[in-house]
C-alpha cells in the first residue's frame, strides 16, 4: 500500500490540479490513499478536498487549526510506503513511480533532489546554506534536506520521533538510527498559483531544530561530552587571562587594579567553566540513573515472562 501525505495551506487554486495530476499515477498501484493536512486554511482548501473525499473514499483530509504539517500527518499513513510532496503543484506527481522504484532497491528512505530549481533567491540561497550546513553537521550526504517529495519506508517513521518541523531532518534521523537513506533527481516545476508560504523565519526555526536534533541524539547518554567541552574551552580561555594578568603584575611590575577588568573578566570565564562542568556531570548522574532504571524494568518484565 502507498500512503501520499500532503500538507495544505492555503493552497485552494492548486488542490483540483494536483489531485487529477496525482490519480493518473497511482492508479499504477493497487492499493493507495491521499492524505491532506489542513494547516488551518483559510481559503476553503478544506472545503474543496471535503467534495473530493465524499467522491473518492481513498481521498482523506485531516484538519488543524494551526501548522502541523507532515509531522502529524506520519501518524495517520497505513502504507507500506509514504510518499510525501508539497500542495503547491511545484512537486511533480510522476516522480512518484521513481521514488517507489529507488525504495525497491533496498533502500528505506529516498529523498527528492531539485537540481535544477525554479524559486527566487532569496528562496533558494538560505536553502543551499541550510543544506551545507546540515550535510556537514549530520553527515547524511544529500544534496536537499528540504525537497517536499520523499517516500519512507513506514518502519522509518515508527522508529523515530517526528514532531514540529522535524520532518525535514528525517533523512539525519534515519542516518543515525542505520537506516538507508538515498536521493534520485526530481522535476521541479515554477509555481503556478499562488505565492511562498515559507519567510526567512523558517531558516532560523530549522537551525534551532538542528540543534535539538543533534543535542538529543548525540548526547543524551553522555551530556558530560556537550558541557564539558564547552566547560574546558571557557576554563581554559579563563585560565589564560588569569595568566596574562600575573604576567602584568608579577613580570612587568603593575597593579592588579590596573588590569582590573581583564582579572575580572578571567573569573567570569573560570566560573562559567565550573559551571558547564557542574551541568555536565548532572546530567551523566541522570543519564546513569535513568538507565539503570530502563535496564531493571527490563529484568522484571524479562522474568515475569
Amino acid at each position: 500500500m502507498i500512503s501520499i501525505v500532503i500538507p495544505v495551506f492555503n493552497e485552494h487554486e492548486s488542490i483540483v490540479d494536483l489531485y487529477s495530476e496525482i490519480c493518473e499515477i497511482i492508479s499504477l498501484y493497487n492499493d493507495w490513499e491521499i492524505i491532506f493536512i489542513d494547516d488551518g486554511s483559510s481559503d476553503g482548501s478544506a472545503e474543496i478536498i471535503i467534495d473530493i473525499a465524499s467522491k473518492d473514499s481513498k481521498v482523506k483530509l485531516i484538519r488543524f487549526f494551526r501548522n502541523f504539517g507532515k509531522s502529524a500527518g506520519f501518524k495517520y499513513a497505513k502504507g507500506d510506503v509514504i510518499i510525501t510532496m508539497d500542495a503547491d503543484l511545484q512537486d511533480d506527481p510522476k516522480e512518484i513511480p521513481n521514488l517507489v522504484k529507488k525504495i525497491g532497491e533496498g533502500f528505506d528512505l529516498v529523498s527528492g533532489w531539485k537540481k535544477i530549481r525554479h524559486d527566487p533567491w532569496t528562496k533558494t540561497f538560505p536553502s543551499k546554506i541550510f543544506n551545507f550546513i546540515t550535510k556537514l553537521l549530520t553527515g547524511v550526504k544529500i544534496h536537499d534536506f528540504n525537497c517536499g517529495l520523499k517516500a519512507y519506508r513506514s518502519a522509518v517513521i515508527k522508529s523515530i520521533e517526528i514532531f514540529g518541523g522535524r520532518h525535514r531532518y528525517i533523512p539525519a534521523l534515519a542516518g543515525q538510527n542505520n537506516f538507508s537513506v538515498s536521493e534520485i533527481i526530481v522535476n521541479h516545476r515554477p509555481r503556478k498559483f499562488g505565492v511562498t508560504k515559507y519567510g526567512g523565519s523558517r531558516l532560523f526555526h530549522g537551525f534551532f531544530d538542528l540543534l535539538t536534533i543533534l543535542f538529543l541524539n548525540k548526547y543524551t547518554q553522555h551530556p558530560l561530552h556537550f558541557f564539558g567541552m564547552i566547560g574546558l574551552t571557557t576554563f581554559t580561555v579563563g585560565s589564560l587571562t588569569e595568566l596574562v594578568v600575573l604576567y602584568y603584575k608579577f613580570w612587568l611590575g603593575d597593579p592588579f587594579a590596573k588590569h582590573i577588568a581583564l582579572l575580572l573578566l578571567g573569573v567570569i570565564f573560570l566560573f562559567i567553566g565550573v559551571q558547564f562542568f557542574s551541568i555536565g556531570l548532572l546530567g551523566e548522574m541522570m543519564a546513569r540513573y535513568s538507565q539503570r532504571k530502563e535496564d531493571r524494568v527490563k529484568e522484571i518484565i524479562s522474568s515475569s515472562d
